[in-house]
């Protein structure tokens, strides 16, 4: 039987959040200086309810393509 693997692009609204200490951050003109882009370093949390799929694609799949450790 075949199979087949199907991609969602999908998009949402996230929250990312971190907690830094006070010398990692200027409040007094409010400069975030390594944290004013979320990272790899934030937490994220999804929206519910916010994501949407804007494209769809599927394709046929075969797993001795996809495995390399298989022969």
């Amino acid at each position: 039987m075949k199979k087949y693997k199907i991609t969602h692009r999908v998009s949402a609204d996230f929250i990312a959040e971190i907690i830094v200490n006070e010398d990692e951050i200027n409040i007094q003109t409010n400069d975030l200086k390594e944290y004013k882009k979320p990272n790899s370093k934030f937490e994220y949390t999804m929206l519910k309810g916010t994501e949407s799929v804007t494209q769809t694609t599927y394709e046929e799949y075969d797993e001795k393509f996809n495995n390399s450790i298989k022969e």
